[in-house]
């Protein structure tokens, strides 16, 4: 093997290794290397490509679109440059790429392309875009007279005056995105963009490049010629994070960077978050950050769980059945006492979400029935209700498991109640003095008031 052709394998293999796409043409346009990367980023296989003219095996919508023929034309490095092109079966493919032109004593020879696989973030973007306009809620969406539920209507009304960011707390299902989507259309912005994306959906390398641009940087407004990054979606608008909690540090440490910037962030954008846990146990188990935490609850939303309001239950029923009614072209009148009674007893994990299911399986379960009784609610539901009964024996293990008559109720309300109470005593003891109150208990100020607002706890109260 002549030195030459070692040093090509040498290079052959270590491409064959690199995380990045890597592909080199001669002068005439046909591929020389073309590495394990770049085959998995264009779904190709090397016999497909290797020793081929670039033309005969991808297509694209002009040759000045291929990065790689146009540096051999211009023999000047083309850097960051978006490319979207179609492979030899028409699978759609985007890259971002750093393409240089190769010179041997001063003779173009070849060109060389690295690339950055942005395919599905490119997908992403689009469906996001088509999505902008899609606020459709408004505070009117939201049902219940719940005291502590009108106390964050309330509170979600005052935020539309102004673009502070807002923290949304509550469990999964209490209807947080509802809030944002609610707030945003009742602020001046509502004919602007509502962009949505939840942090737990998507690993950590595409979030960052959603958030913060292919490079990774933490201005919030790079790769303009390539993509727009979040921020940019909803300029002008509103920008929703839901459960922000499941971000890494770095990336919320990024955030945190963008947003303190004050004034002078260069994109106008109001933010919303989400967190679907206690931020106070969050941020204690290191899943929040403090900084973000602070810079998001300028105004904080705190959802009730619906068991914890199981007085709106029967306005939810009515409101589901009536949607349901629409949707199925069915002439349903409610569900029987025995449902009813269940629905009031069960814990509700899932919340109104839940609930929501829980009926529209139900729907697809009726025939010409027209109330929806046990045998109608979806099997997996009953089976969480039974825990291996008959269907003879549920409403007796139900009545036993979520007694509301007795000392027996779900741990996690008990649980509730007694921190409650005992939160009420030790205040009135310090006669409604924070920092005393919160010493005694041995928390900080800022947990002591978040679990005040989260309760609902007011003086004089009767707990």
């Amino acid at each position: 093997m002549h030195e030459s052709e070692k040093r090509l394998y040498m290079y052959e293999k270590v491409a064959e290794h690199l995380a990045s796409g890597v592909h080199v043409i001669d002068s005439r346009g046909r591929t020389i290397i073309y590495n394990r990367k770049m085959r998995e980023i264009e779904g190709m296989e090397i016999e497909d490509v290797l020793d081929k003219n670039l033309l005969d095996v991808f297509q694209f919508h002009s040759e000045e679109e291929s990065t790689l023929l146009q540096v051999l034309k211009t023999k000047e490095p083309a850097l960051n440059v978006k490319q979207t092109y179609f492979n030899i079966n028409g699978f759609e493919i985007t890259t971002i790429n750093d393409t240089f032109p190769v010179f041997h004593d001063d003779v173009l020879i070849g060109a060389i392309e690295i690339a950055r696989d942005v395919t599905m973030l490119e997908k992403m973007m689009r469906d996001n875009l088509n999505k902008r306009t899609n606020s459709l809620y408004t505070f009117d969406s939201i049902l219940g007279e719940d005291v502590r539920l009108l106390e964050a209507v309330e509170t979600g009304k005052r935020a539309t005056r102004i673009s502070s960011p807002v923290l949304i707390c509550g469990e999964a299902g209490t209807g947080k995105e509802l809030f944002a989507h609610s707030i945003h259309n009742g602020s001046s912005r509502s004919d602007r963009p509502f962009i949505a994306q939840n942090c737990a959906s998507l690993p950590e390398d595409m979030l960052e490049s959603l958030l913060f641009g292919v490079n990774g940087t933490e201005a919030g407004m790079v790769d303009a010629e390539n993509h727009q990054t979040l921020f940019q979606q909803a300029q002008g608008g509103t920008l929703l994070l839901d459960e922000i909690n499941s971000l890494s540090p770095s990336l919320q440490q990024k955030l945190v960077n963008i947003l303190q910037g004050g004034t002078e962030l260069p994109f106008d954008v109001r933010l919303i978050a989400t967190v679907n846990e206690d931020p106070i146990d969050a941020i204690a188990e290191g899943r929040l950050l403090k900084d973000l935490y602070y810079r998001l609850s300028i105004v904080s939303i705190f959802i009730p769980s619906l068991r914890d309001r199981k007085q709106d239950m029967n306005n939810l029923i009515c409101f589901f059945i009536n949607q349901f009614n629409h949707h199925f072209a069915m002439n349903i009148k409610g569900v029987t006492e025995e449902v009813a009674t269940i629905f009031r007893e069960y814990d509700w994990p899932g919340n109104v979400r839940e609930l929501e299911h829980v009926i529209e399986g139900a729907f697809n379960l009726v025939g010409l029935e027209e109330w929806i009784d046990f045998n109608h609610l979806p099997i997996g539901f009953r089976q969480r209700l039974q825990h291996g009964t008959s269907s003879g024996e549920v409403q007796e293990e139900t009545e036993f498991l979520y007694q509301t008559g007795s000392d027996i109720k779900p741990l996690e309300i008990f649980v509730e109640e007694a921190e409650t109470y005992y939160i009420q005593k030790a205040l009135k003891h310090h006669e409604y003095n924070i920092t005393q109150t919160a010493k005694s208990l041995g928390m900080s100020r800022q947990n002591l008031q978040y679990r005040i607002r989260k309760y609902g706890i007011e003086r004089g109260t009767g707990y």
